[in-house]
């Protein structure tokens, strides 16, 4: 059964067939990532002692704020897409991009001073953990600044056949960064602050 592209919402669901696949696809990622922090609490009340500090909370910190600034950059790109500017469009969903590229340049330094401390996902339960969840998000990322180029590059052409086919695009990019921006949210006080 092939299911067409619209942008018109479908009378069963209220959604148009591309918003009901991103949602579907978000709940797929909400159990992933549930299981995971289910397994960090299991984990960590198991544990007769758990560390502290082993973490750069300056620096999670830090990328906790840019990826927040990532979620704003995101709806402005749709919004000004909205208003048929693509010029200020493309200037939003750059910096929506560039500013993913700083959080996993922050990643890789923090990555980095622990390996040259000898300490990888082996040394502890707590590091094993750490590095599946912040892993798995970056991968996250990288998927999202890879559907972004596209939507910059090539994909952009998109724009010119069918303008209202590309906001949504751009929509459903957005609410995936968004979940992203979440996960992150909810990685932050759990890994660096308890």
């Amino acid at each position: 059964m092939n299911i067409p592209y619209t942008v018109e919402e479908r009378p069963d669901s209220g959604l148009a067939n591309g918003k009901l696949g991103i949602w579907l696809f978000l709940a797929s990622e909400v159990m992933l990532f549930g299981a995971l922090f289910s397994t960090y609490i299991i984990l960590r009340t198991g544990a007769p002692e758990w560390p502290h500090g082993e973490l750069n909370i300056w620096l999670g910190m830090i990328n906790t704020f840019i990826l927040i600034a990532s979620s704003v950059t995101m709806v402005m790109a749709w919004a000004e897409l909205k208003l048929h500017n693509w010029a200020r469009h493309r200037l939003f969903l750059i910096l929506t991009f560039v500013l993913a590229g700083v959080f996993l340049v922050n990643k890789y330094f923090e990555y980095s001073s622990h390996f040259a401390k000898g300490e990888g996902p082996w040394h502890s339960t707590f590091l094993a953990i750490y590095f599946t969840l912040t892993g798995l998000h970056g991968l996250h990322i990288v998927g999202g600044m890879v559907v972004m180029a596209y939507l910059l590059g090539p994909g952009a052409i998109l724009f010119k056949r069918n303008p209202e086919q590309f906001v949504n695009r751009i929509e459903y990019t957005g609410l995936y960064w968004h979940f992203v921006d979440l996960v992150w949210i909810f990685l932050f006080p759990v890994l660096y602050l308890l």
